[in-house]
């Protein structure tokens, strides 16, 4: 059902204005353009206004306004999301944080890092490394996704299968919410048993229940060590297996990434890179690292995992020399998904099974490509299940509210299920995808999340119609 908003006026314009400066204001159509879409497919929405305010009590005053009018609010960080999170579906405005980029202190006594969401990831972990510290979710678009679009989608990235991801390492958060309050959800502390945990439930919130302003994050130190190396399989099943098999034998990678051979063919040309050998009897890659602070412990790791991967049907094993080599090796796994889309595989499901169920979900995924006749490649975090399948199908750019692929992902999201897995495992649920929650969730949960976002936002003004749709029954 439609969400209940009005419109802009100019007596909004005038108070915005206000508010940030005239300068911080945009509605000329090139602005408007530019926030209306992300990195979902090939959606576009244009926003009435755009604002980049600086401080959290500027977006106070604005929500206070927004919720005051109806006016519909979409918070931006970086626009590198894929599920639709950021994308201004309703009109109304667009925040965007990119002016709060400031890391306020690095604390290397607690280990704790406090920042503004507009920082970027990598700026972020370069920062904290230079401390000799280490800050471990690195989502591959972490040289211009920000750190607030992390906490808003509970991001993880590569190193999430050894470090964790996000929710992990937040530790409290300033956050405004939609009528207009300022809050901390926490304390700056390891333990917390003090009433309900309102940080974790800010994290991966989406930006529906209110707008972070200001993060504290802990920290770990950075280890000395870190060794890689590349395995090629003639069977993508086989490379599915042995991810299983690394764990159950005892060691827990850094690292470890599934590229597909079509996606690592696409990619390669993409970038120009002649690091990765590609063979005709090669269907997959495991890409596998290992750290620490004792290099002669990682070396024998790693020799005792090339050895195991010998019973998996694997290849010739290439191991990363050089920083430099151990670069390009990463540049392939991070551009995959910018490379792959280029080339027309615009649709991404961001699924996760238990490991030990990837060769199911992939053999799955292949036959279901038969059966409702899309070509697919997959790649991702292997070591935690989380499986990237992208989706080519003629004619067929987005897949919201396309019939064909409606019916095709549920049968996809339908066998993520029967595998014990879930719908997305760091790209967040979004616009895409609120349409098939009931894959995975009754409604008794979902009406538990409405009442969440009901006692958050009683006007639904906030990143409404993301990861699911308010009825006016539920309003009053």
């Amino acid at each position: 059902m439609a969400v209940e908003t009005y419109n802009t006026t100019s007596e909004h314009v005038g108070s915005f204005r206000r508010i940030v400066g005239n300068e911080f204001v945009f509605s000329d159509d090139e602005s408007l353009s530019i926030y209306s879409h992300d990195e979902t497919e090939h959606l576009h929405y244009l926003p009435d206004l755009v604002i980049k305010p600086r401080t959290a009590v500027e977006i106070s005053e604005i929500l206070k306004i927004c919720n005051q009018f109806r006016i519909p609010v979409t918070p931006r960080g970086g626009g590198t999301g894929l599920s639709g999170g950021a994308l201004p579906h309703l009109g109304g405005i667009v925040i965007s944080t990119e002016r709060m980029n400031d890391i306020i202190s690095i604390d290397e006594r607690n280990l704790q890092v406090i920042t503004e969401p507009g920082v970027i990831t990598e700026i972020l972990q370069n920062a904290v490394k230079e401390r000799g510290l280490f800050y471990p979710p690195d989502p591959s678009s972490r040289g211009s996704c920000f750190i607030g679009g992390n906490i808003a989608e509970n991001s993880g990235g590569p190193k999430a299968v050894k470090y964790g991801v996000v929710k992990d390492y937040v530790l409290n958060l300033e956050v405004v919410l939609p009528t207009g309050e300022i809050i901390w959800t926490g304390s700056n502390v390891l333990k917390n048993s003090t009433g309900y945990n309102l940080t974790q439930l800010m994290v991966g919130s989406e930006g529906t229940l209110g707008i972070v302003t200001r993060i504290v994050l802990r920290l770990i130190p950075l280890p000395m060590y870190d060794l890689l190396m590349l395995v090629p399989f003639r069977s993508i099943e086989k490379a599915s297996e042995a991810v299983s098999a690394i764990f159950r034998a005892g060691y827990t990678p850094s690292g470890l990434e599934l590229i597909e051979i079509d996606a690592l063919r696409i990619v390669a040309t993409f970038v120009q890179s002649t690091a990765i050998p590609i063979t005709d009897d090669t269907a997959a890659h495991l890409i596998i690292e290992v750290d620490g602070n004792h290099l002669d412990t990682l070396m024998l790791d790693m020799e005792a995992i090339s050895e195991l991967l010998a019973g998996y049907d694997c290849g010739e094993i290439y191991f990363a020399d050089n920083a430099v080599q151990k670069a390009e090796l990463w540049k392939l796994r991070r551009r995959v998904a910018e490379a792959v889309k280029i080339d027309g595989y615009t649709i991404e499901e961001d699924t996760v099974v238990p490991r030990a169920e990837l060769p199911a979900l992939i053999k799955g995924m292949k036959q279901l490509g038969i059966e409702y006749g899309f070509k697919a490649v997959c790649y991702g975090h292997a070591g935690d299940g989380n499986l990237h399948i992208r989706i080519k199908k003629e004619g067929t750019e987005n897949s919201q509210d396309n019939p064909e692929m409606v019916v095709s992902l549920r049968a996809l999201f339908k066998l993520v299920k029967s595998l014990g897995g879930t719908i997305s495992g760091e790209h967040g649920i979004g616009l895409i995808q609120k349409n098939f929650m009931d894959v995975v969730f009754s409604q008794v949960q979902l009406d538990l999340m409405r009442g969440i976002k009901r006692l958050f936002d009683p006007n639904n003004i906030l990143n409404a119609g993301k990861i699911f749709d308010l009825s006016k029954t539920t309003l009053q």
